[in-house]
């Protein structure tokens, strides 16, 4: 079977697509960064004022995505409007970051932090299982493998083995999954608001913070790594159901769904917790409900935690599969990759890929670096994605869109500008992680060229034949 013989059929709807946005986005950032946004701006309003401003420039970007996906609604999302606007090698590049780290890192750490929240409840996964003699480890010391490794790697396969058997049941499962993430967080909520241990004056407490446009800036930048993954959806283009009406709606209601929980969910912890203490507080979800419940309150968060990781990590597997797919077919990965099962009508190589990729990063224990690294490469690559809007507007005009972007061309670039923002900021902040970032996607030109000679090579004209010798 060659990656043309079968095609990955149209399995998932309006709320699997919607569903997906919610699911992926809505991981463990919202456990943590409300910390690191109080020590940048010092007070809950510019918190929410933060909040609401990360979650417009997403917004903007989800429009301006919007567009793209209606137009082009094919496996890959961004690595089909890279192609498209500036041509194979950007697509190539951001399709090899996409798989050996950015997406494969982005699981390996889910995958990890929902074994650290299953800790609270089993330490014993804390546990060193064995220690190998690879100087992988903190500082190049022995690398230790901890039983909470092993069941990471668990998850991650289980998960990969689910998408394998259909979108239309991984799709179900992110609705599911979300649908319970959701509810429980809606929970945690009502427990802030109605629980009688909230007190209006601590919308008016203030701590110790950067302050200025530098903390702003800061706090903007952890609000935007809690909005991240809202542009996933478009990776599974090619199999959700009309797609010139789903995929804008997925985007825009998703997102906008995300906004809502997020600015409502900081007013219920503020509503508790005066700012000092979520400054100081790595958990505040979980102090926020110790303090109305008691101590099973806590462990309840916990659970909720693994299920908002769970649903992020079946959304990032279901999604990040596609990309090295789309490369395959293009003829710029390995043809094997480009295989659509015959039966459940899935990218089976490139989930199994993924999955197995992932899993090694997990053992690694580096994944954590790895995903540092690339942050910064990839708010190049959404840029650029969202800038193909204006390119092909210019360069394809009869290009059909069922959808156009609102505002154009000023939501675009605005969404653009706040991403130059932020590359430049990461570039003077934290130049070796930058230029290791740029190194790890230079590090795929050599492979990108091997694929176009490749290609050229298969593609040539046949060779007149020599007469046989008589």
């Amino acid at each position: 079977m060659t990656p043309s013989t079968d095609r990955l059929k149209r399995e998932l709807g309006l709320s699997s697509a919607a569903s997906i946005v919610v699911g992926t986005v809505i991981g463990s950032g919202i456990f943590l960064v409300p910390k690191t946004m109080a020590l940048n701006v010092g007070t809950p309003w510019r918190v929410f004022l933060v909040w609401i401003f990360g979650g417009l420039l997403s917004m903007a970007g989800a429009l301006t995505y919007a567009e793209l996906a209606a137009a082009m609604p094919q496996a890959g999302g961004e690595y089909i409007y890279l192609r498209e606007a500036y041509g194979p090698w950007i697509a190539y590049l951001y399709g090899w970051m996409q798989l050996w780290v950015g997406k494969a890192g982005s699981i390996a750490t889910l995958a990890t932090g929902f074994f650290l929240y299953l800790a609270n409840f089993h330490p014993a996964l804390e546990k060193v299982w064995i220690v190998t003699p690879l100087p992988f480890g903190e500082s190049g010391r022995p690398l230790d493998i901890r039983y909470g490794q092993l069941m990471a790697i668990a998850v991650i396969l289980f998960l990969s083995a689910l998408n394998h058997f259909g979108a239309r049941l991984g799709g179900g499962v992110q609705v599911v999954v979300t649908v319970v993430k959701v509810s429980l967080i809606l929970a945690i909520i009502a427990v802030g608001f109605f629980g009688g241990q909230g007190s209006a004056p601590n919308f008016h407490s203030s701590t110790p913070a950067l302050g200025g446009f530098a903390g702003f800036f800061a706090a903007l930048v952890a609000a935007l790594w809690a909005y991240d993954g809202w542009n996933n959806v478009s990776m599974v283009s090619s199999e959700i159901q009309n797609p010139q009406r789903n995929l804008p709606l997925a985007l825009i209601l998703g997102t906008l769904a995300v906004v809502a929980i997020y600015v409502t969910i900081n007013a219920a912890y503020f509503f508790v917790l005066p700012t000092p203490v979520v400054a100081h507080t790595d958990r505040v979800a979980s102090e926020m409900v110790r303090r109305v419940l008691g101590g099973w309150g806590a462990n309840a968060v916990s659970v909720a935690a693994m299920i908002s990781i769970f649903a992020a990590l079946n959304g990032s597997i279901l999604t990040g599969s596609r990309v090295p797919y789309a490369m395959a077919i293009d003829g710029q990965f390995f043809r094997a990759i480009g295989r659509v099962h015959p039966r459940w009508h899935t990218p089976s190589a490139s989930i199994a890929l993924l999955g197995i990729w992932s899993s090694i990063l997990v053992l690694s224990g580096r994944y954590d670096q790895l995903f540092t690294y690339v942050i910064f490469a990839s708010a190049i690559f959404y840029a650029l994605a969202a800038s193909a809007v204006i390119v092909l507007r210019r360069k394809r005009p009869d290009l059909p869109r069922p959808y156009r972007v609102l505002g154009y061309p000023y939501l675009p670039l605005m969404f653009i500008a706040a991403l130059v923002c932020l590359i430049l900021s990461t570039l003077v902040k934290s130049p070796r992680e930058s230029f290791l970032g740029l190194g790890i996607i230079a590090a795929g030109l050599p492979l990108y060229f091997h694929w176009k000679h490749r290609r050229t090579w298969e593609n040539r004209p046949p060779l007149p034949r020599t007469p046989a010798c008589k």
